[in-house]
């Protein structure tokens, strides 16, 4: 059973007019730029992560398909686990200079490893 007025992210739930409906944004669609003019950062981060390090990549601009598949290339390459949350990539434990590694060999030229 579907419901008439889901609850949205803007924390709408409840409306009283008959003829109201969410309006959902339409996504916008952005291409991924080449790796040459990517601009990534990659830094060691241990912030609400109980004291474990994780490698962090932030600054892909492009679709989420792309990054998903980058952080997947990303984690076979340094042989641990990882995610992609938030337009950024985690890779488990201090890869930074393998990241690095990758990223440069792959034509990421605007890396840089803070």
């Amino acid at each position: 059973m579907s419901k008439k007025n889901k609850p949205d992210t803007r924390g709408f739930v409840f409306s009283t007019d008959p003829d109201f409906r969410f309006e959902e944004d339409p996504a916008e669609v952005t291409e991924t730029l080449l790796p040459p003019k990517q601009k990534l950062r990659i830094l060691l981060d241990k912030k609400q992560r109980a004291g474990k390090a994780v490698t962090l990549i932030t600054g892909f601009a492009g679709t989420v398909t792309d990054l998903e598949d980058l952080g997947k290339k990303l984690k076979n390459f340094c042989g641990t686990g990882g995610s992609v949350k938030d337009g950024e990539m985690i890779v488990q434990g201090d890869q930074r200079d393998k990241v690095l590694q990758w990223l440069l060999k792959n034509g990421f030229e605007n890396t840089k490893k803070i």
